[in-house]
């Protein structure tokens, strides 16, 4: 987290962010339980003492169900989102309760399907790896909908953390073999060099949602931009 302790911009992102978070009942301990923030650093932010990074900031944004760039437009004197009439908080619903069941029997599920993979030395590994990560996208994609769409409850947040604590350990275990996809390697260079898609994006001179299906093993890139995205990963990872 940068300091920035003398920009009234960064008190009134974090003032605002406080009072969003309290407004749908997220409790500070949650985002330091769940590894997104820590404790100290998120009373900093709110305080407006430090300005957290983009990626950190990315996610606060989806938890709270603002669009991705909303807190930079707050520092920058944009409206605050719902400031002028702000919903009352609704008490834990019956559809956060059924989603945040379904997503924990699936991690479950998939908790027994990781147990049973080979030694990442098995030429089976890189195979039985990325189709798990393609469920685990599945299960994040819903997920995270449904924080978007409103179910910030705390059980589908800690879900939501959970699943993408245990796509990173895979993505990190796969990318470091021969037999790794282009994605598996994209991803985890861009993680490790803290890099959100949208830095990578305009690292590549493409647009965010090339990033997103190379990722996602959806794109067929051509030679020209497999070359791009290649010399990106060495210039990471070098």
């Amino acid at each position: 987290m940068a300091e920035a302790a003398a920009d009234p911009g960064v008190a009134r992102a974090g003032a605002a962010f406080a009072a969003r978070r309290k407004e749908l009942r997220i409790q500070q301990r949650k985002l330091a339980d769940q590894k997104i923030i820590t404790a100290s650093s998120l009373i900093a932010f709110e305080k407006g003492r430090s300005w957290p990074r983009e990626r950190t900031r990315a996610v606060l944004e989806e938890l709270v169900n603002w669009p991705a760039g909303t807190l930079a437009k707050i520092r920058a004197g944009a409206p605050i989102p719902g400031a002028e009439h702000r919903p009352r908080p609704n008490p834990r619903s019956k559809d956060a309760a059924e989603i945040a069941e379904a997503v924990t029997v699936a991690i479950g599920t998939i908790d027994v399907v990781i147990g049973q993979l080979p030694s990442d030395t098995d030429p089976a590994f890189p195979g039985r790896v990325t189709a798990v990560l393609a469920d685990l996208r599945k299960l994040e994609q819903i997920t995270a909908r449904a924080v978007r769409g409103g179910e910030t409850d705390s059980d589908i947040i800690k879900a939501l953390s959970a699943v993408r604590r245990r796509y990173d350990e895979l993505a990190h275990r796969v990318a470091l073999l021969p037999q790794a996809t282009l994605g598996q390697r994209l991803y985890v260079a861009r993680r490790r060099a803290n890099l959100s898609v949208g830095e990578t994006a305009a690292a590549l001179g493409a647009a965010p949602e090339l990033v997103l299906a190379v990722e996602g093993e959806i794109a067929d890139v051509d030679d020209e931009t497999t070359s791009q995205i290649e010399k990106l990963i060495d210039d990471l990872v070098g």
